[in-house]
């Protein structure tokens, strides 16, 4: 199964590298890099692409690693109803300065910890139920989120 959107978490030592995004349906939200694949793009050409575009960092396609997909219904407002889920780990003293503005939002070290937060409303209101997993664990997983509107109603989580 291949969706339009792809999601990458790029991790340098008990951080990841945020985007605060500046327009729908994230608007104003700190989220991970990716972006919308291309026509006849695959997913991990979608989000080698993006990291680039969105961060000027160059990663091997090897040392992305494929985490699995993140699926909704329908009451959330967008034109697809998945993304493939992404991870990066680049090393502690990997050098890159932030915050940083960009045409797509504010890039900007954030500790692990903040973002797993369920109660940190300023995250995309999914990602804490999924960002260990991404983080530490090598299996893929099938995370489920059910919308109402804006609202997270909740997550179902399945090892592909």
């Amino acid at each position: 199964m291949q969706f339009l959107y792809t999601l990458c978490f790029i991790k340098r030592g008990n951080s990841i590298l945020m985007l605060n995004i500046n327009k729908s349906p994230w608007f104003g939200i700190w989220n991970g890099v990716g972006g919308k694949r291309n026509q006849d793009e695959t997913p991990l050409d979608c989000i080698h692409r993006e990291i680039l575009e969105e961060t000027k960092i160059k990663v091997d396609k090897a040392a992305i690693y494929d985490r699995g997909i993140v699926t909704w219904n329908g009451e959330f407002n967008t034109p697809s109803l998945g993304l493939h889920l992404y991870f990066v780990e680049v090393p502690k003293d990997f050098n890159y300065l932030t915050p940083i503005e960009t045409r797509e939002g504010i890039l900007a070290w954030k500790e692990i910890d903040w973002i797993a937060n369920k109660e940190n409303l300023g995250v995309s209101y999914n990602i804490p139920y999924f960002i260990m997993n991404v983080i530490q664990d090598e299996k893929r997983y099938h995370y489920y989120c059910e919308f109402k509107g804006n609202e997270l109603l909740s997550v179902e989580v399945k090892v592909l």
